[in-house]
């Protein structure tokens, strides 16, 4: 182990009094997790305390799995440690949930949690291209229309859809219930039912093939939705739409594309799927996981999209691609909740999405410009980005806000590949000094390979407007023959980001290598440490990837980035690499870059 891992932790958390993430574990301090070990049922709760000793400060940062305040899937958990199991887990799991000092961020104590899978169990409806909406709705009788079947069922039904092809729109507005169930829409076992837009109109406005209004506890699972079109700027179509309030709603694999303005300014608007928290009481408890969004023409609008009174959310496992403007994105400020106070998308969880071919430079509203995001967060705050795969997006992931006086905040982004993106590989800040920036956010052991393959300037990781209290460590950063690795063009006697443990190389060596900084270019890793005040224990060298032509971006035997990293504790850190293996050793020794060797 380094000798020197803890005076440096001791130096960074001087720098960064505020981050605590970056406050270096004492041995004095202890804490322990009361209960150590429970039971759940689906939809319990267990208060857990955590007690501190050894320091005056007895506060705690509490994860499930890892991720800070949990998830959905995973079950959350109050700032207080009131963990509440999920709803309607499929299958039995054991989670662990976590306590970490705040006072010293590699002291952790854990308990283990089992929980129990769902046990609704509600009667089962039918719906077939063949059937009649006046029949009984059975398997022998079924309803026609999927509209009929979701306006009738009782909470902890079943809607069942035979394969074909639906050419209506499916608003939903009633609810199941955490004592009867979930209200469940699925394609029949083996089959594929497809909403088609074909020639349908937009009668509110802005309408989903499938709209959830204030409805809760329903599942929309398995549906093919395609070919919805507007060519009116004031007509929206959208693939899934989520408005108003509502809580416990499940969107799982489902195959959303063609997708269409044709609008082509940027008063013109398309999503694939758009979740909008309209109410004082917000959309918690939402899982996005396992869709599938392609094809989209979204004009000034976005693939897959969070905005307003949304919390306690997931985006997991999907794949996102070939899109004209951005895949994910999380949104705050838009004035799409009642108040301000609320009009944030936040305790969110971004992971394991593949996400690639994003680019607005084939799309009017952008004038063909590439600007269009992977990853996005806009002004949302307390969200985990992790095991994410982004692939040729304009920005692979971006941390800012487009709105004046807010920012995007307590972001982390850790354990994601972002390769080949257009113009950067990770942007913080807002693009001009007249919008929000990025403050609090952390971006940890993260691999960029070969990013602004345009070679616009803007480099591997780029550092814009009113970024301030930010952490960018232990990532790995392999240019291209252009060779900027870190673009801060923005002049500041502030320091936007402290930058410590980095790895950096370029496709032509190390002669290549340049950093920005306060817009003077360095060509010397010495030179921009002393500039920036930075990277003490940065280095340039090939980090012996398996390989750089498929590319296979895990290590090597031998690359420098092993056991090189700055351990930061598990909130920062988290549980597991990109490829699902422990993060750190058991010696508490962790590698740079996305992968654990």
């Amino acid at each position: 182990m380094r000798t020197l891992s803890v005076v440096r932790a001791v130096a960074l958390a001087a720098m960064m009094s505020s981050l605590c993430v970056v406050t270096p574990a004492m041995a004095a301090v202890t804490v322990a997790v009361s209960p150590t070990q429970v039971s759940l049922p689906a939809n319990g709760t267990q208060q857990f305390t955590a007690t501190v000793s050894g320091s005056s400060d007895q506060n705690v940062t509490w994860l499930v799995n890892g991720v800070p305040g949990g998830a959905p899937s995973l079950g959350s958990i109050s700032a207080s440690g009131l963990y509440t199991a999920p709803a309607g887990a499929p299958a039995s799991f054991t989670a662990t949930v976590t306590a970490q000092a705040e006072a010293a961020p590699l002291v952790t104590s854990a308990a283990s949690v089992a929980v129990a899978a769902s046990t609704y169990s509600g009667a089962v409806y039918y719906v077939a291209t063949t059937g009649s909406d006046s029949a009984s709705g059975s398997a022998t009788a079924p309803w026609r229309t999927i509209q009929h079947a979701m306006s009738t069922v009782p909470a902890g039904a079943t809607v069942e859809v035979a394969g074909g092809m639906y050419n209506e729109l499916v608003t939903i507005t009633h609810s199941g219930s955490a004592t009867a169930g979930y209200i469940t829409l699925v394609s029949a076992p083996g089959q594929t039912a497809t909403l088609d837009g074909t020639g349908l109109g937009v009668p509110q406005g802005q309408q989903g093939l499938i709209t959830l209004q204030n409805a809760s506890y329903v599942r929309v699972i398995g549906l093919q939705l395609q070919n919805y079109t507007s060519n009116s700027s004031s007509l929206v179509p959208l693939g899934i739409y989520i408005t108003g309030s509502g809580d416990h709603i499940e969107i799982r694999n489902n195959h959303i594309h063609n997708i269409v303005t044709t609008v082509q300014t940027s008063s013109g608007d398309a999503f694939g799927l758009a979740v909008y928290g309209t109410a004082t009481t917000p959309i918690s408890d939402l899982i996005i996981d396992g869709n599938e969004l392609d094809h989209l023409t979204t004009g000034y609008s976005e693939s897959l999209t969070v905005n307003g009174n949304v919390q306690n959310w997931q985006v997991t496992n999907n794949r996102v691609h070939d899109n004209d403007n951005i895949g994910i994105v999380a949104i705050g400020f838009e004035g799409t909740a009642p108040t301000t106070s609320l009009d944030q998308a936040r305790n969110g969880w971004i992971a394991g999405n593949t996400v690639y071919n994003i680019t607005s430079t084939n799309n009017p509203a952008y004038n063909n410009q590439p600007g269009a995001d992977g990853i996005y967060v806009d002004g949302g705050t307390h969200i985990t980005i992790e095991w994410n795969n982004v692939k040729a997006a304009d920005l692979g992931i971006e941390l800012a806000s487009e709105h004046s006086g807010h920012d995007t905040s307590y972001v982390t982004v850790r354990n994601n590949l972002v390769l080949y993106s257009n113009v950067t590989g990770i942007s913080i800040g807002g693009y001009a000094s007249t919008v929000g920036g990025t403050d609090h956010c952390t971006i940890v052991n993260n691999t960029l390979f070969e990013n602004d393959a345009l070679q616009s300037g803007s480099g591997e990781f780029q550092i814009q407007y009113h970024a301030s209290n930010n952490l960018f460590a232990n990532n790995i950063l392999y240019a291209n023959s252009q060779g900027l690795l870190i673009n801060s063009f923005v002049v500041s006697s502030t320091p936007p980001v402290s930058l410590e443990d980095d790895l950096f190389y370029t496709s032509d060596g190390v002669s290549a290598a340049n950093w920005l900084w306060n817009n003077k270019t360095y060509t010397s890793l010495i030179a921009f440490q002393k500039a920036s005040q930075s990277e003490s224990n940065g280095l340039l060298a090939d980090p012996l990837f398996r390989s750089t032509t498929t590319p296979d971006l895990q290590l090597s035997a031998g690359s420098p980035a092993i056991n090189q990293g700055l351990n930061l504790g598990l909130a920062a850190e988290g549980a597991y690499d990109y490829a699902g293996s422990p993060r750190t050793t058991s010696s508490g020794l962790i590698d740079r870059g996305a992968y654990q060797n």
